[in-house]
C-alpha cells in the first residue's frame, strides 16, 4: 500500500519550477577591467616613446617652430660633447656622411641640433655650420621656452 509522493503538478524541489531564460545584458565589468589597466601602461609609456639623449636645452623666448616636415632629423649634442643622430653615437668626422646616408642627400630635409647649455657656443656653431657647409640649408637649434611661455 504504498502511496504515490509524486504528483504531475508541476512541482520540483524547493518550489516551482523555474523555466530558463537567457541572459539578455553583458557583463561589461571585465571588459572595463581590462581598458582601465590598457589605458594606465599607456599612460606609463607615452612618455618613455619620446627616446633621446637627455639634454639640458637652454630656455629662450623664440616662438615655436610649426611642424611641418614629416620626420625632421635629430642630432642631440650631450654636456659632454657626444653627438647623437637620432639615438646613435657617431662621431664629428663621420657626422656629414652619416647625415647624407640617412637623407639620401635630400639636403631640403629638415635637421634639428639639441645642444646642452653647457656646451661652449663654439662648439655648438662648429657643428652648425659643417652641417649647413655640407648643404643641408634647414637646420634649426632647439631649445625649451621660458616659463612664461608655457
Amino acid at each position: 500500500m504504498g502511496i504515490n509522493i509524486q504528483s504531475g503538478s508541476g512541482r520540483s524541489r524547493g518550489g516551482y519550477r523555474k523555466s530558463y531564460r537567457p541572459m539578455s545584458e553583458i557583463n561589461v565589468t571585465p571588459f572595463i577591467d581590462v581598458m582601465l589597466v590598457l589605458l594606465i601602461v599607456f599612460m606609463v609609456t607615452a612618455p618613455l616613446l619620446s627616446a633621446g639623449i637627455p639634454v639640458d636645452l637652454p630656455k629662450t623666448e623664440a616662438a615655436a617652430m610649426s611642424e611641418k616636415d614629416e620626420k625632421p632629423l635629430e642630432v642631440a649634442v650631450n654636456k659632454s660633447g657626444e653627438i647623437y643622430i637620432g639615438e646613435t653615437k657617431v662621431t664629428r668626422e663621420a657626422l656629414l656622411g652619416k647625415l647624407s646616408a640617412i637623407t639620401g642627400d635630400d639636403m631640403e630635409r629638415r635637421v634639428f641640433i639639441k645642444a646642452d647649455q653647457g656646451l661652449s657656443y663654439g662648439d655648438v656653431m662648429a657643428i652648425l655650420g659643417s652641417i649647413n657647409k655640407a648643404g643641408y640649408k634647414k637646420v634649426a637649434l632647439i631649445t625649451e621656452p621660458t616659463p612664461s611661455q608655457r
